[in-house]
């Protein structure tokens, strides 16, 4: 087992990465205040993994409520089918949460946890490669809204994140490689030497080498714990460069109604877009945005705006989204593979530009 730690003083907790973790209650319990836990699943990782996960916790008083699989099912309403059963349930303020499954179940659980009574403990236990190198780790929790992703949420970080490699072996290929696209993204952001094995390495990931997994998670919760102690909250612009990406990604969401592409498909997408304006700028080789172009195409990921969305419609879709200032949309651009910055810097005819090349025949998905 790796143990790695997110470093927020008072608030720092370990991330656990290795096999045949979920059924380890040594490795669960010290991070359980009380007797009453209760497990957010949904209805395709509960027949995997429940059972196992209730045997850890045997030694407390365990519920569970199951929600529907799906980034369709982010919402309030699932929130509030949390809330229900804490209350009829009667759990009090020691109580804890643990999220059981992929990105979605783990920002609905941290924000569930941190409403109910102005905030109670969770624990991550993430199921998705995507949740577990990026949505579990960093305190990030939330719901959609039917005009944006992401933007009804908060802060509030887990006592601990449980990451058992072996709950990928019944992850689909499509899935694997959209956690992929978070995987790239650090490499990208601040990691070149990263980018590098990923692109020597991609063959043994989607064949679902254990070894390269467990390093790439690994590498990946390195990263972003980095990251996430110096900017906790978003102050300072730094925590911002893990949004590589998102806007775009957000908007492609959003304007699909959150059918249809999975998060990191869209991020996909939404990275070729910015290595391209990035290119546009001038900071950016052709090279290197062939380089990256090729990667995600490598594992399987689009790369293209769908030809539903408009290019008016993404420029109005990002217009809604948390990094926003003065009306102004700023990005998360690169100035070469490993150095990225949050800027405004750009004009707005070479943004419409990137978006009107942004697309391409289906065929090409």
């Amino acid at each position: 087992m790796n143990t790695l730690t997110v470093d927020l003083g008072a608030r720092s907790y370990p991330i656990y990465i290795g096999q045949n973790l979920l059924t380890d209650p040594q490795l669960i319990t010290p991070h359980v205040v009380a007797q009453q836990v209760m497990i957010v699943t949904n209805e395709t990782v509960a027949p995997l993994y429940l059972d196992k996960v209730r045997a850890a916790y045997a030694q407390f008083n365990t519920h569970v409520v199951l929600l529907p699989d799906g980034e369709v099912y982010k919402t309030l309403e699932s929130i509030n089918r949390i809330f229900e059963q804490l209350l009829t349930q009667r759990y009090n303020r020691q109580a804890t949460l643990v999220a059981l499954g992929g990105g979605v179940i783990g920002d609905m659980t941290g924000f569930a946890a941190a409403c109910y009574q102005r905030g109670i403990q969770f624990i991550q236990t993430p199921t998705t490669l995507l949740s577990q190198v990026d949505s579990s780790v960093g305190g990030k929790t939330g719901v959609n809204h039917p005009l944006g992703k992401n933007m009804i949420g908060a802060f509030h970080q887990p006592r601990c994140v449980v990451i058992d490699t072996d709950t990928l072996a019944t992850l689909d290929d499509r899935q694997l490689s959209a956690g992929l696209a978070e995987v790239i993204k650090y490499g990208l952001i601040n990691d070149p030497e990263f980018f590098s094995w990923l692109e020597a390495h991609a063959d043994a990931l989607l064949a679902r080498d254990s070894n390269a997994l467990a390093y790439a998670i690994a590498r990946s919760c390195q990263d972003k714990a980095a990251i996430v102690a110096q900017d906790e909250h978003e102050t300072s612009g730094t925590r911002a460069l893990l949004n590589l990406g998102h806007t775009f990604g957000h908007a492609i969401e959003t304007g699909s109604n959150y059918v249809g592409y999975l998060h990191g498909e869209a991020v996909a997408i939404g990275i070729h877009l910015a290595a391209q304006l990035s290119q546009h700028l001038g900071w950016l080789t052709l090279q290197e945005v062939e380089r990256i172009k090729n990667l995600l195409q490598k594992v399987h990921l689009p790369v293209h705006i769908p030809a539903h969305i408009s290019a008016e419609q993404m420029l109005a879709l990002m217009q809604v989204d948390k990094k926003v200032q003065h009306g102004k949309v700023r990005l998360i651009l690169l100035q070469g593979i490993g150095k990225s910055l949050l800027t405004e810097d750009y004009s707005a005819a070479l943004l419409h530009k990137t978006l009107t090349e942004g697309y391409a025949d289906l065929m090409e998905r």
